[in-house]
């Protein structure tokens, strides 16, 4: 019995290595103005969403797509810690036009429960949901 929850721990171990290893790294700020949107008009698509940068949204390929984003750490000096630790998961709605790589525009909301909003800008990892 012993052997088996060995082996159950270290595939366990492995597996959350995994998903860390497969996260891509980027930027995230946020916005408050959620419609209209490229993807769906003016048709209100809820708090949890988020405009993505060119790379990601390939022209409204990403529309719709779920993004699972955690912060990693601040990008400035505004707030010594802003990560609330956990994760958020967010719809593709909008193509962030002014966001670098890999970057997110996340709903207000979406963001708060990430970060500190008054950190205004975070570095991330995200992987879809």
């Amino acid at each position: 019995m012993a052997a088996i929850m060995r082996g159950v721990m270290i595939v366990a171990i492995f597996a959350s290595f995994a998903s860390v290893a497969f996260a891509t790294a980027g930027q995230a700020t946020f916005y408050t103005q959620y419609t209209p949107s490229s993807c769906y008009g003016n048709q209100d698509m809820g708090t949890m969403i988020a405009a993505v940068s060119a790379d990601i949204f390939q022209n409204k390929a990403a529309c719709g797509r779920m993004y699972t984003v955690t912060c990693t750490s601040g990008t400035n000096l505004g707030v010594p810690m802003p990560c609330r630790g956990g994760s958020v998961t967010v719809k593709v709605v909008d193509l962030c036009p002014g966001c670098s790589a890999n970057g997110f525009d996340l709903s207000q909301e979406a963001f708060s429960v990430i970060a500190d909003p008054n950190e205004g800008r975070i570095n991330i990892n995200y992987v879809p949901a």
